[in-house]
């Protein structure tokens, strides 16, 4: 017998091994009723191996007040920056720009958000990694 589902909540800015019941974790869950000291063990354990890395986080919550939850990627555009060890991105896209980036990097990174996409094909994802890079002011270099 399933569970009935009565919120599904994404928590996008939460860092691996480090999820607390202070904001934004504990605001979040304490209006779904949800055991936020609970789901921060359980989180903590699961990315304890990815420390201070931003890991998203989806969250079913069922009518009993419990609940499930997957582990996402970190968003493209954070793992951009990492690459090129840049803190943020550029104001003005268009005309100035932080940095290049290789193709290959661009395929690694699409490979690694392709589970979390809706695409079907590596290179729709390549073209969504381009797209946010491009946003950014990354320029990206054929080699």
């Amino acid at each position: 017998m399933t569970k009935k589902v009565i919120k599904r909540i994404k928590i996008q800015k939460i860092y691996g091994g480090k999820a607390s019941p202070a904001p934004p974790v504990g605001p979040i869950l304490g209006s779904s009723g949800v055991n936020i000291v609970e789901f921060c063990k359980q989180y903590n354990s699961i990315t304890k191996n990815r420390m201070g890395e931003i890991c998203p986080v989806r969250i079913t919550v069922y009518e009993d007040k419990s609940f499930s939850f997957s582990i996402k990627n970190p968003p493209v555009s954070i793992q951009l920056l990492n690459i090129l060890k840049k803190e943020k991105g550029s104001k003005e896209s268009n005309r100035s720009k932080i940095g290049k980036i290789n193709l290959n990097e661009v395929k690694i990174i699409a490979k690694n958000k392709m589970e979390d996409f809706n695409c079907f094909s590596i290179e729709s994802a390549i073209s969504m990694v381009s797209g946010t890079a491009r946003s950014m002011g990354i320029e990206i270099v054929d080699n």
